[in-house]
């Protein structure tokens, strides 16, 4: 997989992007990750990126033109152009399985008030959002977006199965059941006798009515009880 991001701060993807499980499946060759500053697509001497809204209010514009550029410069036959933005979708863990199977992403990140929306008419595929909230800019949300994504590319993660049994697999509507491991006490709190039995239908038993409880105490609206 290829994943080209575009944004006047590259500095702040970088650095999650390059740790831990992502930087070791980009050092395997099992996806490129790219971060491009958007200044250098601007052609006026101060890499202007930003400019007044017509009609007026608060804060500034991002430019168009930059934009077209970035993605008439980056974009292969095929590729998906995503916008970062508080007015998009939401993002799912369904949709991160969808954009795992891509071949090529190009993510655009928004700033200040926003993006001319002659970039979303003419250049995007889809606009997401990770979450109902604002961000100074849509960098970090890019990174989100990616690190979501990247994890479910074939051989990334140590064991498949993880991303099997996790949080919003399968239909999306439960919550990964609590996990522990040694010490079997710690300050006076006991490991669940279950998971030392043994027994592993009783134990995927407990793991159902766990997964249940949490779902419903912390995310009754994925149980339809919100």
């Amino acid at each position: 997989m290829k994943i080209d991001i575009v944004t006047i701060f590259p500095e702040i993807a970088e650095g999650p992007l390059e740790a831990s499980i992502i930087g070791r499946a980009v050092e395997a060759g099992r996806v490129s990750i790219r971060c491009h500053d958007l200044r250098d697509y601007t052609t006026d001497r101060h890499r202007q990126v930003d400019d007044e809204p017509y009609g007026g209010g608060p804060g500034m514009v991002m430019k168009p033109e930059p934009f077209f550029a970035a993605v008439a410069d980056l974009k292969t036959e095929g590729a998906k152009v995503i916008l970062m933005t508080p007015q998009g979708k939401p993002f799912r863990q369904a949709r991160a399985v969808e954009l795992a199977r891509e071949e090529h992403l190009i993510l655009l990140c928004g700033h200040y008030e926003g993006v001319d929306h002659r970039v979303v008419e003419a250049l995007v595929d889809e606009e997401i959002s990770i979450g109902d909230y604002v961000l100074t800019n849509g960098t970090l949300a890019a990174a989100v977006v990616v690190d979501a994504v990247v994890r479910l590319l074939p051989g990334v993660l140590g064991d498949e199965r993880s991303a099997e049994v996790e949080s919003f697999s399968g239909d999306g509507r439960r919550l990964e059941a609590p996990h522990y491991t040694r010490p079997a006490e710690f300050a006076g709190m006991a490991v669940p006798g279950v998971l030392m039995s043994g027994n592993h239908g009783a134990i995927a038993k407990w793991r159902e009515e766990r997964a249940v409880e949490r779902t419903l105490a912390n995310r009754p609206d994925l149980a339809g009880e919100g």
